[in-house]
This record gives structure tokens, C-alpha cells and sequence, in this order.
């Protein structure tokens, strides 16, 4: 497989949230703004790109009899770290984000990847397909993320101190006047599953008119010889 195949299944034609389905647990709870898509997509990131390269790193020397819980000991390892750097520096946000952080360790694209492609193939490949599987989770989070804040506050990127230190605070984006209402239920759960399903339609429609914008070659025809009197 090319890494330009990786690249572009990750992002699109196999991303996790918008064709896969999977960790839709978090990517709905957490998506209610930019802020707090961001921080634990990047989280999912770091853990899915470590998580290929070590499997695929011991892939010749675990059995497979006990390869399942082996690839759930180094996920549950790597998110430690991450739950102990957010607790340490990024305290707000670790609350926020709650136990979304700890059930990385279950994320189905995280062990899907580990079984499915890093177990069965060398180190390089295996770290980019996690990093770009990661990379397309965490686009599809902070779109969500966006159109969510865009909606209820008419804000984007609010809170982004709480990530990036003081420095940033008061720092962000207003698209709509604060005079204008914010709609509700872009905050409310049922916002998240009506905002992806809005992305996964707008997905579904770019690829149906790419597939009707590239004609299919006409079919080559023998050429007719004319056999001489």
C-alpha cells in the first residue's frame, strides 16, 4: 500500500468518523466546541500514532493468543501519559474532558488499527496510517466542534487559553454579532448527532459528484482491415 493510499484514506475515503463510524462516543460528547474537540482529538492522535508504531515494532515476538490484551496494555500506557500531562498542565481542560480521556484506551479506531494494519506491517507504514487515521478523527472533531460553537455562541475557538496558556485568553473569533440569538440545540447532545450527520451528507455529496464529473473511457474497438481483391 502507497503512503499517498494512507494519506488520503485517513482523511477521506476511510476516515474514522464520517465512513468508519467509530469512536463516536467521545467525538459526540466533547464536540460542543473548538476548544474541547481539539484537545482531545489531539490527544487521540498521539495515542493511535505511538500505538501502530509499537505494535507494529512487536509484532514478530507477541503470540497471538494473547495479542488483544498485549495491544490494551501499551493504548492504556500511552493514554496514562496523556491523562498525566493534562492533569498536570492543562488541569481545566483535563476536567472538562473527564472520562473521555481514560476510555481512549476502548476507542474501537485505536484497537481496529492496531489488529486491522499495525500488526501486519512494518513500522514506517504503520505509523502513518495511525498518524493520518488520527489526523482525519481530529478534522472531523473540530469541524463538528466549530459548527457547533459557530451555532450556539456564534463564536469560534472560545476557551482557547484553556490549551494554549493565558497568553491566549479573551482571544477568538466572532462570526456573529452577539445580538444574535444562539440556537440551543447546537449545545444540546441531539446537536451532535444532527451536525455529523450534516458532515457525513456534505461527504457523501462531494464523492457523488466526483464520481459523476469522471466519465468512464469508451471501450476500445477493433479496427477493420480490408483484405485486398
Amino acid at each position: 500500500m502507497s503512503y499517498g493510499k494512507l494519506v488520503r484514506d485517513g482523511l477521506w475515503h476511510n476516515n474514522p468518523g464520517l465512513v468508519q463510524l467509530l469512536g463516536l462516543c467521545p467525538l459526540l460528547a466533547v464536540s460542543n466546541n473548538v476548544v474541547n474537540a481539539l484537545s482531545l482529538g489531539l490527544a487521540t492522535l498521539f495515542v493511535l500514532t505511538l500505538s501502530n508504531l509499537t505494535v507494529s515494532a512487536i509484532r514478530n515476538v507477541v503470540r497471538p493468543e494473547i495479542r488483544i490484551p498485549v495491544y490494551v496494555m501499551v493504548i492504556a500506557s500511552l493514554v496514562t501519559i496523556v491523562e498525566l500531562v493534562m492533569n498536570a498542565y492543562l488541569q481545566t481542560l483535563y476536567d472538562i474532558l473527564g472520562i473521555f480521556l481514560p476510555i481512549i484506551t476502548t476507542n474501537c479506531v485505536i484497537i481496529g488499527r492496531a489488529e486491522a494494519y499495525a500488526s501486519k506491517n512494518r513500522i514506517l507504514p504503520a505509523t502513518v496510517d495511525g498518524f493520518m487515521m488520527g489526523m482525519g478523527f481530529l478534522l472531523v472533531l473540530v469541524a463538528l466542534g466549530g459548527l457547533r460553537e459557530l451555532l450556539a455562541d456564534g463564536t469560534l475557538g472560545q476557551g482557547l487559553h484553556l490549551l494554549l496558556g493565558p497568553a491566549m485568553e479573551g482571544i477568538h473569533l466572532r462570526v456573529m454579532p452577539e445580538a444574535v440569538p444562539g440556537l440551543l440545540l447546537a449545545a444540546l447532545p441531539p446537536g451532535a448527532f444532527i451536525g455529523l450527520g450534516l458532515l457525513i451528507a456534505l461527504k457523501n455529496l462531494i464523492d457523488a459528484r466526483q464520481k459523476r464529473g469522471v466519465a468512464p473511457a469508451p471501450a476500445p474497438t477493433a479496427a477493420t482491415h480490408t483484405q485486398p481483391a
